[in-house]
């Protein structure tokens, strides 16, 4: 249980760092770099009264703001440390490479700042499941008695993390495609890729560029590069990776798992990675009903966790106690209510075709809720594979007539409602629409497919918005 390399202190005392956006990571990034002796300015884009709010109050710390120009790279700049939102394309960054300036991430700082024994990270990146995936493995870490946090895209910050005064024996890490792109030294003990599906294409240019971003994640790792068997540009990514010496692949599936990987054997989570003799021999883990809900995406989650966590030493026991303890947050394949035999399910952060593909893939029959934003999304194959589980569909947003049209080519025999309208209230109408065309022992299953942001705030008010209007909907006794 090493705890990695812990790169060479850096002196900021004096040393001029442009952080480049204001937000959730960069107003944190630049009171760090302040507090540290740095002479930190912060260039944003945008002008407006929160920015400004934000602004102010850091100008009164003593860090220089910028508003309205993230261009221009400020005199003197000796270092940038950017939000995960600003695309490598941005003109500050080309003139940062002409400059010969270096540019990190938030987690690339974070990473720079550990002190010497600092914990370990077992890191976990993917298009879908993240989330999931790194509450389950802290879950199991805190089974087995360690002091762990669940960091980086949740709960508590890496900055925080790393610089506070509760020492961790571990950390469970979200990364993003975006993080991982600004993150070129960061070595993780044992890390996971998911899956690959194209999303966030605007920002990388191309599904190549993408991919490879989430492969970084492997680099230098120590123990075990955790990898999906079905899906096969996992396994690329870890063939690709330049690993410590003794690094080991190890796959996990929802089949019958060989030698080096986890799987599923007559309702039993099986490890035959981390036993004695793995040619021969399997250790029970969980029961499949442990996992909750025992949905296949949400199995293959608590199996890449559970990976990870015997990847650090962990005993079956804790990996038990730790996903039965497990409850998935809000908006995730949850439960909602049953109406009039109905069962109403909230997937809202089923926000691409991939995260919905795998929620479809949970029920059938399905009366189905979908549309939003597609952000450059098709859905033909999404689809094609979930025709056969389609009792109807109602489609909302601003993007429904792609799906629509998908619809009408792939399963022209479903019902489909369209409501041509846009507003919050919509959703009502859309659950209403949906009890309509649900028969007893019937799903509806809110999978947008879509982002959330042409109708609501973002996916968590479109699942409540559902909550709410199917709460109504048993109220009224309508269904």
């Amino acid at each position: 249980m090493g705890s990695g390399q812990v790169t060479e202190r850096l002196d900021w005392n004096g040393k001029k760092v442009t952080v480049a956006g204001l937000g959730v990571s960069g107003i944190p990034a630049a009171r760090v770099l302040h507090g540290l002796g740095a002479r930190v300015t912060v260039v944003n884009d945008g002008d407006d009264e929160r920015s400004r709010a934000q602004a102010a109050a850091l100008e009164a710390e003593g860090v220089t703001v910028r508003l309205g120009d993230g261009a221009t790279l400020p005199s003197g700049t000796e270092l940038i440390v950017t939000t995960p939102g600003w695309q490598p394309d941005k003109p500050l960054f080309a003139a940062a490479a002409e400059a010969g300036v270096e540019v990190w991430g938030d987690v690339e700082l974070a990473w720079r700042l550990r002190g010497p024994g600092a914990a370990p990270w077992l890191a976990v990146t993917g298009t879908n499941g993240k989330t999931t995936t790194v509450r389950m493995l802290a879950s199991i870490l805190e089974a087995a008695g360690l002091r762990t946090a669940a960091v980086g895209n949740i709960g508590v910050s890496l900055l925080d993390a790393v610089l506070g005064e509760e020492e961790y024996d571990v950390l469970a890490v979200e990364l993003s495609s975006y993080q991982l792109h600004w993150a070129p030294s960061v070595r993780a003990h044992s890390a996971a890729v998911l899956n690959l599906a194209p999303d966030h294409l605007d920002w990388h240019g191309s599904m190549e560029a993408y991919a490879a971003d989430k492969g970084r994640i492997y680099e230098g790792n120590q123990v075990a590069c955790v990898y999906n068997v079905a899906d096969g540009a996992t396994e690329d990514l870890v063939r690709e990776a330049d690993v410590e010496e003794g690094c080991r692949a190890i796959g996990f599936t929802l089949g019958t798992p060989g030698p080096s990987e986890l799987g599923v054997v007559e309702g039993l989570l099986v490890d035959r990675a981390f036993v004695e003799n793995r040619r021969e021999n399997a250790q029970e883990l969980a029961e499949v009903s442990d996992v909750q809900p025992p949905a296949p995406h949400n199995i293959a989650n608590a199996l890449a966790a559970a990976a990870l966590a015997r990847a650090f030493g962990v005993d079956a026991k804790a990996v038990r106690d730790g996903l039965k303890a497990f409850r998935p947050d809000p908006h995730r394949i949850e439960l909602v209510e049953e109406v009039g035999g109905v069962t109403y399910v909230d997937d809202s952060k089923a926000t691409n075709t991939h995260a919905a593909e795998a929620s479809l893939a949970a029920y059938d029959p399905i009366v189905w809720i979908a549309g939003g934003l597609a952000k450059g999304a098709t859905f033909d194959e999404l689809v094609q594979k979930s025709a056969k589980r389609l009792r109807g569909a109602v489609l909302i947003g601003a993007d429904r007539a792609l799906i629509r049209e998908a619809l009408a080519r792939h399963a022209p025999e479903v019902p489909v409602v369209d409501l041509d309208r846009t507003d919050t209230g919509a959703m009502s109408e859309a659950v209403r629409e949906a009890a309509r065309l649900a028969r007893p022992g019937d799903t509806v299953l809110l999978a947008p497919a879509c982002a959330s942001m042409d109708m609501f705030t973002n996916y968590n008010k479109r699942g409540e918005a559902f909550a709410d209007a199917v709460r109504a909907l048993a109220a009224t006794g309508d269904a």
